[in-house]
Order: C-alpha cells, then sequence, then structure tokens
C-alpha cells in the first residue's frame, strides 16, 4: 500500500474539533455529577449508564484526536465503536429504572402479565437480553465497518457486510426498543390507577417535603411519575438516534448524512445528551429507594399494611 492510500481520511468532510472538545466536556461534567449522585445514593445498579457516559466520553475524545489525524485509523475506529455503541448500555439503564418503578409502584398483586403484556419480573432480563445481543452485534458491524480503509482490498464488500451486520444489530435493538417505549408509555398512564394506593401508605411531614413509609426502611419520594416522566422522554429520544443511525448505515458512504457532520451532532450527540441530562435532573436514586444491584424478595405491598402501625421510617427531604 502507498503512502498516499494512507493519506486517505476516514471522512467525507472536515471534522470539527471544536465540536467534538465541548461534545468531550459536556459528556464529561454529566458524567462526574452522575458519578456524585450514584455514590450519594448507592445506586450501585446506575453503573452501567455511567459505563456509557464513559464510552460517550471517550468517543469525541478520540475523535478530537481524529480530527486532527483524519487519516488514522486507529482513533477514527474507537470513536466510531464507543459512539455507536454506547446508547445500547443506556437503553439497559432505562430497562432496569422502569422494571424498579414497577417494582416500587405496583402491588405485588397487581404484578400480572395483563399490567405489561409480558410477566412484569421479567420485564428487565427479557429487554436487557435483547440489548446484550443487540450490542454485540453492532460491535461486530461496527469494528468491520471502522477498520475498512478505502484502500483495502475487496473494501466495498466489507463495508456492505459490516453495514448489514450493524443494521441488523440496529434492527434488533429498535424492535426490542420499540416494544418496551410503548408498553412504558402505555405504564404511564395505567400506573395513575395505583398512585391512590401508593399514597395511602405514604404520610407527609415537615410541610409537606418529607413523606414516611409504613413498614418499609426505605427511602421513597413520593413525586416518582417525574422519574417516569423522564424514562419515556428517554425512550423517545434514544429511538429518534437509532432511526437516525439505520438511515445512515442503509445510505452508506454516499448518502448526505455521512457527508454532513451536523447530522450526527443534531440526530445522534444531542439526543444521547438530552437522555443523559434528564437523569442528571431525575436521577433514579432520589425517587426510588431500590437501585442497589438486588432487590428484596419480600417488599411491602398493600395488603401487608392495615391500620395504624406504629413502624414508619423517616424517608428522603424532595
Amino acid at each position: 500500500m502507498s503512502s498516499q492510500d494512507n493519506n486517505i481520511s476516514f471522512y467525507a468532510y472536515d471534522p470539527s474539533k471544536a465540536v467534538a472538545l465541548v461534545c468531550c466536556i459536556l459528556f464529561g461534567v454529566g458524567l462526574i455529577w452522575s458519578l456524585f449522585m450514584t455514590i450519594r445514593k448507592r445506586s450501585w445498579v446506575w453503573t452501567v449508564q455511567l459505563l456509557a457516559i464513559l464510552m460517550e466520553v471517550v468517543g469525541y475524545a478520540f475523535r478530537l484526536v481524529s480530527a486532527n489525524n483524519p487519516t488514522s485509523l486507529n482513533p477514527y475506529a474507537i470513536q466510531f465503536c464507543v459512539i455507536i455503541l454506547a446508547p445500547v448500555l443506556m437503553a439497559g439503564a432505562i430497562y432496569v429504572v422502569f422494571g424498579r418503578i414497577v417494582f416500587h409502584v405496583v402491588p405485588a398483586q397487581e404484578r400480572t402479565t395483563r399490567l405489561l403484556w409480558i410477566p412484569p419480573r421479567w420485564v428487565t432480563p427479557i429487554f436487557v437480553a435483547f440489548d446484550i445481543i443487540a450490542l454485540f452485534v453492532q460491535l461486530i458491524g461496527a469494528v468491520s465497518v471502522s477498520g475498512t480503509r478505502a484502500t483495502d482490498k475487496d473494501a466495498a464488500n466489507k463495508l456492505k457486510i459490516g453495514k448489514d451486520v450493524a443494521l441488523a444489530g440496529l434492527g434488533i435493538q429498535m424492535a426490542a426498543f420499540g416494544l418496551f417505549t410503548i408498553i412504558a408509555a402505555r405504564f404511564h398512564f395505567t400506573s395513575q390507577r395505583f398512585v391512590q394506593s401508593l399514597n395511602w401508605r405514604l404520610e407527609e411531614t415537615d410541610g409537606g417535603r418529607a413523606v414516611f413509609v409504613k413498614g418499609s426502611s426505605q427511602k421513597i419520594n413520593p413525586n416518582w411519575r417525574r422519574l417516569l416522566y423522564a424514562v419515556n422522554v428517554s425512550c423517545i429520544l434514544i429511538l429518534i438516534r437509532s432511526v437516525f443511525r439505520v438511515v445512515e448505515f442503509a445510505q452508506g458512504s454516499d448518502g448526505s448524512v455521512m457527508k454532513q457532520e451536523f447530522y450526527m451532532y443534531v440526530f445522534d450527540t444531542l439526543p444521547v445528551f438530552l437522555v443523559v441530562c434528564s437523569f442528571c435532573f431525575f436521577f433514579p436514586g432520589s425517587y426510588l429507594p431500590f437501585m442497589g444491584f438486588r432487590v428484596p424478595k419480600n417488599p411491602v405491598d398493600s395488603r401487608q399494611l392495615r391500620g395504624d402501625e406504629s413502624s414508619m421510617t423517616a424517608l428522603q427531604e424532595i
């Protein structure tokens, strides 16, 4: 391979160094805040989201490096892969949060298949399993695409195979996440019937800024529906990003999407950053009592709470 071949840029445009730097800083701030809240609230299951944000930071840091040397394969491949894969982990974090909302809000006797179309206890395992499959398939496709030079032997075929594999991974993710989005949106409305039963277990104190819950030693925020809003908005944002990536891979290198950098920042970077911001403002550990890696086997439900139980534990101030 000649030196001239090695000097061919991996981009169809002149990548912006300034925008890559700004994105790296913004995601870095989101990572620091999320890490602080994770430790403060002991929300250890949120480490999945921390890893996803870290991948975004690394991705845009290497994009900055790649923008300074657009003919270098390694920085380009790293930034391409981690930016593609980070939202898949974010989707997994959303699955976990939604499962914890259901666990917290819905009484045990109401957690039926009719409520969510699938057994509520299997919501997180099923969708996380699809997320893992989509992650590995997209990883294979992303590595294949990012590791192929235009001057490689049979480059066109390699790129086509890589893009087809990545599209398959995106298809799996969109199918699973699309179904999950419908389920989450439906639950947003059906969950209203559980508000009264949940409020029955809560007793306001200190001017309504804090609550007590009968029979539990866990902290609960009565404004949990704010977190449900964050989940639903995040679902829409990740779907927008996924549709963009499908269009990008479907068009290929000759398409308008890959020839203009602003498409990526508007339809990938911005939606993903808004997802990060939504959970920074509405941090799950500030609303849900069970954000460790394990949840109790026998949570308190309304059937166990009768009369004026004297065992009450002060809960989190809002």
